[in-house]
């Protein structure tokens, strides 16, 4: 499951919003229109489309609003539930054996885990999930990859492309020195052009690309951790071995939120037994 991340568009807010504070607190409104500028807007964006679409084929090309909305989402696992439910699996697997598990398959939404506990239901070797569901997460990064290829490449062409409305708007002002009058226009093209560029290269594309790289890498981690459990489950291990296994991925809040909910059990079982 996806929730919103809200620390993305937080990010790019700020960063606009201190921009145009700066802007407006030494020039005011009228200097803020200054640095409005659709000539140089167009040379930056249709200069950056144009070099995506050489660059990559149309169907990744498609893949660019999905694999830019990806930056303003977060998987929404809790490693303390998880580790939870492992164990709880793992109890009844070793309680009923295997094919139990085929009533939990209700109550699991993640997909990974779905697969993975019904190749152990199915008699598959604990070395053939492994191989299995490790081939599956090597191409979740494959394709991760292609994905923020798109957003890395458009931080990396805005500036160039900055850089070649800056020569444009120098050009039409030197051929133009005889008219005064076309020198501040000309210059705006050649200085805003940059600054959109790099504004958009680095407030908005390279952090995306950054982040993305690093939630492909969280993902990877996660899944890892899912195939021990399904792994622990298959095996036959000991629920409270699996549980120590598991617990050892976690720190910090996680750790501190896990050890809440341990305690807590322990006191619901202790009254429920008075």
């Amino acid at each position: 499951m996806k929730t919103r991340d809200i620390l993305t568009p937080i990010g790019i807010t700020i960063g606009f919003f201190m921009i145009a504070l700066a802007i407006l607190s030494n020039g005011g409104r009228e200097g803020f229109v200054n640095f409005v500028d659709i000539a140089s807007f167009f040379i930056v964006i249709g200069g950056l489309v144009g070099s995506l679409l050489i660059n990559f084929k149309k169907e990744q090309i498609r893949l660019f609003w999905s694999v830019f909305r990806e930056a303003f989402r977060k998987n929404d696992h809790k490693m303390p539930e998880l580790i939870r439910l492992f164990v709880r699996l793992s109890e009844q697997a070793r309680k009923d054996g295997l094919l139990a598990l085929e009533n939990e398959m209700d109550d699991i939404e993640d997909p990974f885990i779905r697969k993975g506990i019904l190749l152990a239901i199915d008699g598959i070797e604990a070395e053939v999930i492994n191989d299995i569901m490790n081939a599956e997460i090597t191409a979740m990064e494959e394709k991760h990859d292609r994905g923020r290829m798109l957003i890395e490449k458009a931080g990396e062409y805005a500036p160039a492309w900055g850089m070649i409305g800056t020569l444009i708007g120098l050009v039409l002002m030197l051929s133009n020195l005889s008219d005064p009058a076309s020198l501040g226009p000309n210059m705006a093209v050649a200085l805003l052009t940059t600054l959109y560029g790099s504004v958009l290269a680095n407030l908005v594309f390279l952090p995306m690309s950054s982040k993305l790289a690093i939630k492909t890498e969280e993902e990877v981690f996660l899944k890892q951790i899912i195939i021990e459990g399904i792994i622990g489950v298959q095996s036959g291990q000991n629920p409270r071995i699996l549980e120590e296994k598991l617990s050892a991925f976690l720190i910090g809040d996680e750790l501190r939120t896990y050890e809440e909910m341990e305690t807590a059990q322990v006191v619901g079982e202790k009254v429920h037994e008075a």
